[in-house]
Order: structure tokens, then sequence, then C-alpha cells
């Protein structure tokens, strides 16, 4: 994905201007996400506008917003939306979620590939490295903006390291915001899972589903399991 565009079946993305380009995480999160159902969508960070558009391919009745603070990011992702063929349902606007205003109603679902890093010093003339630096966004904060901006049957789903599942999942439960459903993902086999992609919900669920997918097989071909999740998209 090192080029300055990737193609999928139904759209282009063009990346080369944006602080977060098209990668693995913002594909899982586009793919594993429950859009059924789902009318007014928001994605939060939204950069190149990846799963902003794979929201509405997925989600063909739905209006869905992304946002991002990154003036370059919000324009390549307003002209991948207006180059889709879902340009007349993709609403991108330059915003800071913890300012986001209300006034066009609460969202069924809510989208995140948040930031990573936990330090607090940014990496110097690096866009892409600040936009991945958590004190940009602080958990906290993104969560009480999403506990704000979701309806009251919502969903949020998210794309995080493994390693702080359990923080995050604390600090939303403390926001009203309850685990669902969580999916582990695993590069190679030898290797422990990296990521995790976590739906909460707004009731509490007795037994959270929990999965895990495997991205590579032996040969360095996507898994069956990968290719079945982003057959929708991947060419």
């Amino acid at each position: 994905m090192s080029q300055s565009y990737f193609d999928f079946r139904q759209f282009r993305v063009c990346h080369g201007a944006s602080s977060m380009p098209v990668g693995t995480d913002a594909v899982l999160l586009g793919c594993w996400a429950d859009l059924r159902g789902a009318c007014r969508v928001l994605d939060i960070g939204t950069g190149c506008g990846v799963v902003a558009l794979m929201a509405a391919q997925r989600a063909e009745r739905a209006l869905v917003d992304g946002i991002d603070i990154d003036t370059p990011s919000v324009e390549q992702a307003r002209r991948n939306a207006q180059a889709s063929p879902f340009a007349s349902r993709v609403r991108v606007l330059q915003a800071d979620v913890r300012e986001f205003s209300l006034s066009c109603g609460q969202y069924d679902h809510v989208l995140c590939n948040p930031p990573f890093f936990v330090n607090d010093v940014l990496p110097p003339g690096e866009r892409r490295m600040r936009a991945r630096n958590a004190s940009a966004l602080p958990a906290c904060r993104l969560l009480d903006a999403v506990a704000r901006l979701l309806c009251d049957d919502g969903v949020f789903s998210v794309v995080l390291p493994s390693q702080s599942q359990a923080a995050f999942v604390g600090q939303a439960l403390e926001r009203g915001l309850c685990l669902a459903r969580s999916l582990h993902v695993r590069t190679v086999l030898r290797k422990p899972p990296k990521r995790v992609l976590l739906e909460f919900a707004r009731h509490r669920v007795p037994q959270p589903s929990c999965g895990e997918i495997l991205l590579q097989s032996d040969d360095g071909s996507r898994s069956p399991d990968y290719a079945r999740l982003t057959r929708d998209f991947y060419l």
C-alpha cells in the first residue's frame, strides 16, 4: 500500500497527501463493523476517507460523515468522496471531534481508527506520526465525544493495539459504553495478536462475543478468513 492510491472494487482512494493513508487497520475496521440498519454514520479521524467510503458501500442507505483536523487529509478525503459512487451520501468536514456540533443529530454508528502512541512527545516533522499519537486525542476524550454523539441504540466500533484493550474497555464502561463484540487480529500464526477490533453499545451484553482472525497464511498470502472478510473490497 505504498503507492499514492489504492484501488478497491468500487472506488479508488488517493492517499498521498493524507496523514493517514490506507492501511490494514482501516480496512479491517471498515469490513468488520456491523453497519446493519445504520442510517447515519460518523468516521472520526477519517484521514483519506477510506473507512467512510467503506461504510457508504456497505450501508447503502446511510449518510456518512467523516471528520478530521488535518487540512490536507480533509481536502483529499473530499476529493475521494466526490470521485466515488457514494458522493451524494458522504460528507467530509474539518473538525475536532471534541468540539463537533450535534446540530445534525446523533449517529447510529461511530467508527474510529484512532491514534496509537501513548508518549507525550510528537515525533518531529511527521504528520502521519502526529496523526497516530494518542496525546493528540487521548482515549478519555475520544470516548467522551462518542458518548455524546452516539444515539441510544447506536454502536461504536474501534481498532486498537491489543495491549490497550483492558484500559480502553474500562474507560468506555465509565461512560456507559459496554463491550459487545471483539476480534483479535493475528498477523501470522507464530506471533501474538497485535490489534483488536472492539464494538460497544449502550446496553450491557452478558457475554460479549470474542473471536480471532489470522491475516496471513504460511505462504504469505491472505488467509481464508481474511480473504472472506475483505472480499467485497479487495481486488
